[in-house]
């Protein structure tokens, strides 16, 4: 091994040093301080590679250094070695994570040169994915940061295969950071809340700031054209609220930094005051006090007032405190009236508010009067109703209003005053208003109260009867005493009753109808009554029972007596019965046909053959326009036959007349074989004492000679006979010689007529045979009939006045319509024959007139 050294000189100062080549590894020994020593260090690397030929290559700054008169143990040929040169082909040194880095080493001198690469002054070898190939004289370096470990010096050396090694080139120092950079971002000013008009710069601060370009973004939208590491809005609206943030960019292929905090912009309008009345009125009367508030909610805000849109100017009656937020108008005139708002201010920043709401403030001259109102406007009203007073001032506010009732002051302070009526809360009511410790107003009118109980509804039946039967119908009415504006509501056993096919109501309800009753309708009802335009409402009525029976009633017909036949004069009495319900009508019939008699008896007090036939009934209620008719009853028979007659007969005979004095009567029942007993009546007056079929009238008994009647007694049916005709005894004995001397005397006059016409006759005829043919003597009754002149042959033997006599004295005896009875043919011959009676004569039967 040779050892060389060199003495070298410094081109800026004498600095001694060694520089000694002992085989393979140049040594530097500086002679003076180690300041001088680091200095050389970074020229001459501390280790070479190894060089077989022994030559050394001086940089051109030893040139100077090294003097010709240098000694040395060994000379050699000394080349002067290229300095090669590496650059920084990006932009910045300082590079992130993924983030490229390209150094460039190139020798100015001839080509055929190799590189070697060096990062903190070890050598990269090409198995390093980042050292490229080498072309010609440079050669490229592109880091690609992966991790800090790439950081460091690098530097590069030149290798020729004549010339040599080159001397180490100059150093570049490469940084690379952990992570990808994050951007701070600052804004300008920094406050909470910004307003409208207002300027704002936000700034993109950058540990590295080398190279970069920067997007910003609202609301996680870029905004375009800035990339500038700074962004200004120099007029903010509310539009410009949100987030903010921004990140950076550098390079052909960018490489982009992470996203910066979020920060927050709130741009809003300017806080609108709130001016408030701090007194309980607006509108005032002169002298009296307003006070306002501009409420702001902000602090560090100012505050000015205007009135009508002016700002107020200074006036004694003004007063403002607490920093202007306060007004108060301490006396009122009418000058102070207007709409009053205020504006606020932050004057370091030159931001004002838009006007506040407006509170108008009027000022009267006068105090009014309360007007007093009601409601309901009615003055009768009832307990439990709600009746509402109101006390109105119509200009001012803020009223405390007095109540007052029968000159009482009532403790309501309201406008209204609202009371549930009792009874004692009747009376006069009125009102006034007072504000304040010197405003009061009038007193108002007064208004009468009058409260009464609620009225009880009458409920009454129109129909006549609670208890009806199927199909009739029913009419039950509700009404209020005196009173008007009700309607009526209507409960069964508890429930409304609803409208429908059988029922209906009257107008407002005061009549409920049920036109065709049945089961379903019975029950207990009850009604209510409710004011059309009030909530009043009375209690229900008491109960009225309603009873449908479920089926129609059959009359009942009764009989008294109850026997079938009747006989002419009996009387019969008939008797509709109903045991359901009342208000029955009755209609009876006979034979099917209406009888014009009413009443559940019908009589027929003397009965005869036209009362003959069937008899039925039925009972009947109701209107005309819905008469309910029950089942007719069962037919009852009724036969009626002549009443028996009773005959008197005379049993003193006509051979009798001329040897007594009395008259025996008889009494008997004409066509009855049963036994009767009898009645005699004398002149009307019953005989009593005298039940015989017989009677004897004499002179001592019956001296005035009275009329005689007689009637059978029976005790079965017919329980009496008709009474017998009229028998009159006076003179009757006499008459009946009368008669009889006088019926034979014209029986004599006719026998004696009679046969001398036949003797006339025969002794005509001998004397017509014998001499012209003469007229008959006797007419033939033909011949009578045919000629108006023939005389009535009696007229000569029978005059008017005979006829007179005869009808004074014997009407008693002609007037009889039934024929005296006789004993003997001839009586019942003379009887027949002509009912003349012989002319009265004074004296006969003498025994009777006495």
């Amino acid at each position: 091994m040779q050892k060389r050294e060199y003495m070298l000189t410094s081109w800026f100062a004498p600095i001694p040093f060694r520089f000694t080549v002992t085989g393979s590894q140049p040594q530097l020994n500086v002679l003076i301080d180690s300041g001088v020593t680091s200095m050389l260090m970074d020229i001459v690397p501390t280790s070479a590679p190894p060089n077989e030929n022994k030559t050394i290559y001086v940089t051109s700054m030893f040139r100077n250094i090294f003097p010709t008169s240098e000694a040395s143990t060994e000379t050699q040929t000394v080349y002067e070695p290229p300095v090669p040169s590496l650059q920084l082909q990006s932009n910045w040194w300082d590079v992130f994570p993924f983030e490229k880095a390209d150094f460039v080493c190139s020798v100015n001198s001839s080509s055929d040169w190799s590189f070697i690469w060096y990062r903190n002054g070890q050598r990269l070898h090409d198995v390093d994915q980042n050292v490229s190939s080498n072309l010609s004289n440079q050669a490229a370096l592109t880091i690609t940061a992966e991790s800090q470990a790439e950081s460091g010096m690098y530097s590069c050396k030149a290798h020729h295969e004549v010339k040599g090694e080159s001397i180490l080139s100059n150093r570049i120092e490469l940084k690379v950071y952990a992570n990808k950079p994050k951007p701070m971002l600052v804004l300008n000013p920094k406050l909470q809340k910004m307003f409208p008009g207002e300027s704002v710069t936000f700034q993109c601060v950058m540990d590295v700031p080398s190279g970069w370009h920067y997007m910003w973004y609202h609301n996680d939208k870029q905004i375009p054209g800035s990339l500038e590491n700074s962004f200004r809005i120099i007029s903010l609206t509310v539009s410009d609220s949100g987030r903010y943030h921004c990140k950076a960019k550098r390079g052909q292929n960018p490489f982009y930094t992470e996203q910066s905090e979020t920060s927050m912009l709130e741009v809003s309008e300017p806080p609108t005051p709130t001016v408030k009345l701090r007194t309980s009125w607006s509108d005032v009367f002169q002298m009296e006090s307003v006070e306002l508030t501009c409420d702001v909610v902000r602090p560090n805000w100012t505050v000015t007032w205007h009135r009508n849109g002016v700002a107020l100017q200074e006036d004694p009656a003004l007063v403002l405190s607490f920093g202007g937020t306060l007004l108060n108008i301490t006396c009122a005139s009418r000058a102070h009236g207007g709409r009053y708002a205020c504006k606020a201010h932050l004057k370091f920043r030159g931001v004002s508010s838009d006007f506040s709401n407006t509170t108008s403030v009027t000022v009267y001259e006068n105090i009014p009067k309360p007007s007093l109102s009601k409601y309901p406007v009615v003055t009768l009203m009832y307990v439990g109703e709600t009746v509402t007073f109101t006390c109105k001032v119509d200009v001012g506010s803020g009223w405390v209003y007095h109540w007052f009732k029968d000159e009482k002051k009532l403790v309501a302070t309201d406008k209204t005053l609202r009371i549930k009526l009792s009874p004692h809360d009747g009376g006069i009511y009125w009102c006034k208003a007072t504000r304040g410790q010197r405003t009061a107003t009038d007193i108002s009118d007064r208004m009468t109260q009058e409260v009464l109980e609620i009225p009880l509804p009458s409920l009454t039946r129109k129909s006549q009867w609670a208890d009806v039967f199927p199909t009739e119908s029913v009419t039950l009415s509700c009404t209020m005493v005196n009173s008007s504006g009700w309607t009526y509501m209507w409960h069964r056993d508890n429930r409304v009753i609803p409208s429908d096919d059988a029922v209906s109501f009257g107008p407002d309800g005061a009549t409920l109808s049920i036109h065709s009753a049945s089961t379903s309708h019975k029950g207990q009802y009850c009604c209510w009554g409710k004011l059309k335009d009030r909530a009043v409402s009375s209690n229900c009525t008491s109960g009225m029972t309603l009873m449908v029976y479920d089926n129609k009633p059959i009359a009942k017909l009764g009989q008294d007596p109850e026997d079938v036949v009747m006989h002419s004069g009996d009387s019969v009495s008939y008797s509709c019965h109903i045991n359901q319900s009342s208000g029955w009508e009755y209609v009876w019939y006979q034979d099917d046909t209406r009888l014009t008699v009413s009443g559940n008896n019908y009589t027929i007090p003397s009965v005869d053959k036209t009362n003959t036939g069937s008899y039925k009934c039925e009972a009947v209620r109701g209107r005309t326009t819905s008469i309910f008719k029950t089942e007719q009853s069962q037919a009852l028979r009724l036969q009626v036959e002549e009443r028996p007659s009773a005959n008197i007969m005379v049993l003193t005979g006509w051979s009798e007349v001329f040897s007594t004095d009395s008259l025996v009567l008889m009494c008997e029942v004409k066509g009855s074989e049963e036994m009767w007993t009898f009645k005699w009546f004398k002149e009307g007056q019953w005989i009593m004492n005298s039940s015989s079929d017989k009677y004897t009238v004499t002179p001592q008994n019956d001296p005035a000679q009275s009329q005689y009647i007689c009637q059978g007694i029976h005790s079965g049916r017919p329980s009496y006979s008709q009474r017998s005709d009229a028998l009159a005894t006076k003179n009757l004995l006499l008459k009946r010689r009368v008669l009889l001397s006088i019926s034979g005397c014209i029986l004599f006059g006719i026998i004696a007529v009679f046969f001398g016409c036949v003797v006339l006759r025969v002794t005509r005829r001998k004397d017509h045979d014998e001499g012209p043919e003469e007229a008959e003597l006797f007419l033939t009754m033909a011949q009578l009939k045919d000629r108006d002149d023939a005389p009535c042959p009696l007229v000569d033997y029978i005059t008017d006045e005979k006829l007179n006599d005869l009808a004074k004295e014997g009407a008693d005896v002609c007037s009889e319509e039934t024929p005296l009875p006789v004993t003997s043919p001839d009586d019942q011959v003379v009887t027949t024959e002509s009912c003349e009676k012989p002319p009265s004569e004074e004296g006969a039967l003498v025994s009777f007139q006495h």
